[in-house]
C-alpha cells in the first residue's frame, strides 16, 4: 500500500465518524484557543484603559474608592459613587495651579449615560463634529456617534432623559433635549454618552425646574398662604419638562450653584510642580481625594495579570489532559479496529502502514486544530478593539 492510500483510508475513516472527528477538532481548537485569546483580550483591554488614563492627568472626586472614581470621570460607569460640590472644582482652578474640568455622570438617555460638563471637556479630549454644533444653553446636547448610530439621531432631533424609578414622587419629569451636534467617532467612552451642561443634568435631578410665572397663576393655583409679595404656587403648577427659548427665561435654581453636585473633576495641572503641589493639597483630606488615573491602571492590571496567570495555567493543565484523552482516543481506536486491520494485513498492509494510519488521523486533527484555533485568533484580534471600545 503506498502513501495515497493510506491518506485515502485515512480520510475515509475520519469521514465515516464525523461526530468522533468534530468533538476531537473542537476540543483540541480550544487547547490552543484559549490561553492565546485571554492573553490577547487583556492586551487588548491593557491597551485601551491605559490609554485614556496616561490622557487623563488627575481626577478630583470624594473619598472612596479611587478605582471607581477613576472609571466614573473616564468611562462615566459608577453613578452611585459620592458627589462633590461644583464650588469644589472650581477651587482647584482657582489656585493657579491647574485647570479643572467639571463631570457629572449620573444619569441616562436610554442605554446612554449623560455626562453634564463644560465646553473645556470638548477641547481637552479634542472633539471635532459630523454635524451640527456644541450645546450653548440648558436642554441642549451633544451625542456622540455610536449614540446617534444606534438610535438614528440627527442634528436637530431630540432625546429624553430617563427617570431613575419607575415613581418618581418627588415629581422630577424627565428632560426632554434638543440635540445640536453629533460627534466624530473617537473610539472611546464618549461615543456612548450624551453631553450636556451642568445646569442641564441639575435640572434632570430636580435642583432647578421652570414653570409658569408666579405673577401669572390663577386663585386656584396658589396656596393660600401668600404672604406680601411672595406668591406660593400648589402642586397643579406642572414643571416645564423642555427648555425652550420661550420657557428658558423661567428657569431656575435655588440655593448657590457651587453648592451643587458633581460626581468627579479633571485636573490639568500647569506642570509636574503644579501637579506635585496639588496632590499635598488633598494627601491629609479626609472627605475628598486626589487620583492619578494611570497609577489606578498599574495596580488594577497587577491584579488582573495575577488572575490571568492562574487562569492560564489551569487552562495548560485541563489542555494536557484534553490531549491525553485525545491519544486515549486514538489507542482504543486502533485496538477497536482490530478486525479492520487483519483485513488490511491479508490485502498487503505493512505493520508500519497500520500504524501510520492512526498517525495521520491524529496529525489531521492536530493540524485542523491548530489552523481553526489560528484562524480565530486572528479574528478575535481584528475584532476585539471594537467590542472593547463599545463595551469599555
Amino acid at each position: 500500500m503506498n502513501l495515497g492510500g493510506l491518506f485515502h483510508l485515512g480520510l475515509r475513516h475520519l469521514a465515516g465518524n464525523r461526530a468522533k472527528t468534530v468533538l476531537l477538532v473542537f476540543a483540541f481548537t480550544l487547547v490552543w484557543l484559549l490561553p492565546s485569546a485571554i492573553a490577547i483580550l487583556v492586551g487588548k483591554v491593557e491597551t485601551h484603559l491605559r490609554s485614556r488614563a496616561a490622557a487623563t492627568p488627575l481626577v478630583l472626586g470624594s473619598a472612596g474608592s479611587a478605582l471607581e472614581l477613576t472609571f466614573n470621570a473616564l468611562h462615566f460607569t459608577k453613578p452611585e459613587i459620592a458627589t462633590l460640590t461644583y464650588g469644589e472644582a472650581l477651587d482647584v482652578s482657582e489656585t493657579g495651579l491647574g485647570q479643572s474640568i467639571p463631570l457629572y455622570a449620573r444619569f441616562t438617555a436610554g442605554e446612554s449615560r449623560i455626562v453634564g460638563t463644560t465646553f473645556d471637556y470638548f477641547r481637552f479630549r479634542e472633539f471635532s463634529f459630523e454635524e451640527g454644533r456644541a450645546f450653548l444653553r440648558m436642554g441642549e446636547c451633544v451625542v456622540g456617534s455610536a449614540v446617534a448610530k444606534k438610535n438614528g439621531i440627527r442634528a436637530g432631533d431630540a432625546i429624553v432623559s430617563s427617570p431613575e424609578t419607575l415613581f418618581d414622587l418627588a415629581g422630577v419629569y424627565p428632560l426632554r433635549m434638543t440635540v445640536t451636534g453629533i460627534l466624530k467617532p473617537t473610539g472611546s467612552p464618549d461615543d456612548d454618552a450624551v453631553f450636556v451642561d451642568l445646569k442641564t443634568t441639575w435640572i434632570i435631578e430636580g435642583l432647578g425646574h421652570g414653570h409658569k410665572d408666579a405673577g401669572e397663576a390663577t386663585e386656584e393655583e396658589r396656596l393660600a398662604a401668600d404672604e406680601g409679595d411672595v406668591v406660593r404656587l400648589n402642586a397643579s403648577i406642572l414643571e416645564y419638562n423642555e427648555v425652550t427659548p420661550e420657557t428658558m427665561d423661567s428657569f431656575h435654581f435655588h440655593g448657590e450653584l457651587g453648592d451643587n453636585p458633581i460626581t468627579t473633576a479633571i485636573v490639568i495641572p500647569n506642570g509636574a510642580k503644579e501637579q506635585a503641589l496639588l496632590k499635598g493639597r488633598y494627601a491629609s483630606s479626609k472627605t475628598r481625594q486626589l487620583v492619578t488615573p494611570a497609577e489606578e491602571m498599574d495596580e488594577l492590571f497587577a491584579t488582573v495579570f495575577s488572575v490571568q496567570l492562574a487562569v492560564v495555567w489551569m487552562l495548560i493543565l485541563v489542555g494536557v489532559a484534553t490531549l491525553a484523552l485525545g491519544a486515549l482516543t486514538f489507542t482504543l481506536s486502533y485496538r477497536l479496529r482490530h478486525r479492520e486491520f487483519v483485513s488490511l494485513r491479508h490485502l498487503g498492509a505493512s505493520p508500519g502502514i497500520l500504524r501510520g494510519l492512526i498517525v495521520f488521523e491524529g496529525a489531521f486533527v492536530l493540524v485542523v486544530s491548530l489552523l481553526l484555533s489560528a484562524g480565530l485568533l486572528v479574528l478575535i484580534e481584528r475584532i476585539a478593539p471594537t467590542i472593547i471600545a463599545h463595551y469599555l
